[in-house]
C-alpha cells in the first residue's frame, strides 16, 4: 500500500479531520485508539487496517458510508504505473477482460481494470478525471447479458430461478466495479489537487441514497430502521395536504348564482364540499430476487402509514399472487423476517421461482379485481422484467380502468428500462412509471403521489 510522502500519523490525523467534517463525532480517545490500531496492524494488509480504524473511530455501521471512501483517499491501494496512452486504445478488449473478471468475481483484476479505464477513458484535462465520463464510455451495465450467456454456457442452465439469482449477483458485481471506478477517479484527482480538499468533497452514500437493487443485508437492515421515522414525516406531510384540500375549490356555478343578489359581484365564494372519506390504497409487490428488498421496505412503510387511509390491501407475487396484508401487519414487529414469512406462508410462486408479470397480473384481475374501486389508488412495485414472457398489458389496462389512479415504482435506473427483457415501456404507456431507486426517491415519490 502506498502512503506517499506524508507520514502515517499525519494521514490518521487528516482522516479524523475529514470524517469530522462529514458529521462523524470523534473524540480524543477514539483518535488515540486509531493511532494504536495503526501501530498494531501496520500498513502491509490494507483491509485489516481499514477494519481496525473503522472499529476505533466509528460508533455504528451506518457511518461506513462516510468512512470507506475517505479511507480510500488517505490510504490508497498500491498503485501500479498507469498504462501507456500511446497507440490505439482497444475499448472492446477492455470490455472483454472486464466481463471475464466480473464473471470470476476477481476483485484484484476488477481494480486493475478500473484504474486502466479511468486512465484511458476518464481524463478530461491535465488534472481532471471523471468517473461519470469513464462509465458512460465503458458502459459496464450492458455486459450483463454476455456474462449470463457465458455462465450458462460454462455451467449449464439451472432454470429460470437460478438465472435470476445469477443475474442479481452479476448486477451487484457490476455495481462493485462502478464503485471501484469512482474511488479510482477520486484518488487520481486527490493526487493532483490535494487529498484534504477531495476528502471534504467526497460524495457520501448514506443508506437512504443506496440503490435498493445493490443494497446489502446491513444496508437493508439500516433502511428498515428508518421506516417509522420516515412514516411520521410523511404522515405529517399528508395531513397538511389533507387540511389544504379540505377547504375545497370554488364552485363556479353556485358562486355566480349567489352573486345575482349583489349585482353580479361574487362577494361570497361558494366552495365545493370535499368528501371526508379517506382514500383506499392497493399495493402489488414483486418479491423476487433483489427486488424483494425494495418491495419489503415499501410494504413496511405503507403499513406504518395505514392510519392515513380507509383501507390498505397488499398483494405479493413472483409468478403467483396472494394477499399478504395480515402478514405485513404482523411483520412490523419483526421486519427482518418479513421476506421469509411471505415466502413461507403466502402462495407467490408456482412451477418456477422467476418473476412472471403476465401470470401475476392476470391472476390478480381474475381473483381480486373487486378490490380495485374508483376510490382506490394502486401502486405496483417491480422492475418490469418479464423473463422474455408476454407482459399481459391488457390485464394492467383493466386495473387502470377500475382504479382512481395507478402508479408503477421501478427500482431500476431509467437508462436500463426497455433493455433486455424489460417491458417498462409497454407498461409505461398504460400507467405512470416512476424511477424509484433509493429510499430518498421513495420518500419524495410517496409524499407526492399518495392520495389525500
Amino acid at each position: 500500500m502506498s502512503t506517499g510522502s506524508a507520514s502515517v500519523a499525519d494521514r490518521v490525523t487528516s482522516l479524523v479531520r475529514a470524517l469530522r467534517t462529514h458529521g462523524v463525532r470523534i473524540g480524543t480517545g477514539e483518535s488515540v485508539d486509531a493511532a494504536r490500531a495503526v501501530a498494531a496492524l501496520g500498513l502491509d494488509r490494507r483491509e485489516h487496517l481499514r477494519e481496525g480504524l473503522a472499529a476505533a473511530l466509528l460508533h455504528d455501521q451506518s457511518q461506513r458510508a462516510v468512512f470507506d471512501p475517505v479511507f480510500d483517499l488517505y490510504f490508497p491501494r498500491t498503485v501500479d504505473a498507469p498504462p501507456s496512452s500511446d497507440g490505439a486504445f482497444d475499448r472492446a478488449g477492455l470490455r472483454e477482460r472486464l466481463a471475464e473478471a466480473i464473471a470470476a468475481h476477481d476483485r484484484a483484476a476488477m481494480e486493475r481494470l478500473a484504474a486502466e479505464a479511468v486512465d484511458r477513458l476518464g481524463r478530461y484535462d491535465a488534472d481532471g478525471f471523471s468517473s461519470m465520463q469513464t462509465l458512460d464510455r465503458l458502459r459496464p451495465q450492458t455486459l450483463l447479458a454476455g456474462i449470463m450467456a457465458g455462465v450458462r454456457g460454462g455451467e449449464g442452465s439451472g432454470g429460470a430461478f437460478t438465472d435470476r439469482i445469477e443475474a442479481d449477483e452479476i448486477r451487484r458485481r457490476i455495481e462493485e466495479f462502478r464503485e471501484q471506478v469512482r474511488a479510482e477517479a477520486r484518488r487520481r484527482v486527490a493526487e493532483r489537487r490535494g487529498t484534504d480538499e477531495m476528502a471534504r468533497r467526497v460524495p457520501v452514500r448514506t443508506p437512504d441514497r443506496t440503490p435498493f437493487l445493490y443494497a446489502g443485508r446491513d444496508q437493508l437492515a439500516e433502511l428498515r430502521r428508518t421506516v417509522h421515522p420516515l412514516a411520521r414525516k410523511l404522515a405529517t406531510r399528508l395531513a397538511a395536504r389533507r387540511r389544504r384540500a379540505a377547504r375545497g375549490h370554488i364552485d363556479l356555478r353556485r358562486t355566480l348564482r349567489g352573486s345575482l343578489s349583489t349585482g353580479g359581484v361574487p362577494m361570497r365564494p361558494v366552495l365545493r364540499k370535499r368528501r371526508k372519506a379517506r382514500p383506499e390504497l392497493v399495493l402489488l409487490c414483486d418479491v423476487s430476487g433483489s427486488v424483494a428488498g425494495f418491495a419489503n421496505f415499501t410494504m413496511l412503510l405503507v403499513q406504518a402509514l395505514h392510519d392515513e387511509f380507509s383501507k390498505v390491501r397488499v398483494f405479493a407475487f413472483v409468478n403467483r399472487i396472494d394477499e399478504v396484508t395480515d402478514l405485513i401487519a404482523r411483520g412490523t414487529a419483526d421486519p427482518e423476517g418479513l421476506g421469509a414469512r411471505i415466502t413461507a406462508e403466502a402462495t407467490v410462486t408456482g412451477w418456477h421461482g422467476s418473476s412472471d408479470y403476465a401470470t401475476a397480473l392476470g391472476e390478480f384481475v381474475e381473483r381480486y379485481e373487486a378490490v380495485v374501486t374508483p376510490r382506490a389508488s394502486v401502486f405496483i412495485l417491480g422492475d418490469a422484467r418479464t423473463n422474455q414472457m408476454d407482459p399481459n398489458v391488457p390485464a394492467l389496462r383493466r386495473i387502470a380502468r377500475a382504479a382512481r389512479r395507478v402508479h408503477w415504482l421501478n427500482p431500476e435506473q431509467r437508462s436500463l428500462w426497455d433493455t433486455g427483457d424489460s417491458a417498462a415501456g409497454a407498461y409505461g404507456e398504460v400507467v405512470a412509471m416512476h424511477e424509484c431507486r433509493t429510499a430518498r426517491q421513495m420518500s419524495a415519490l410517496i409524499g407526492r403521489l399518495l392520495p389525500v
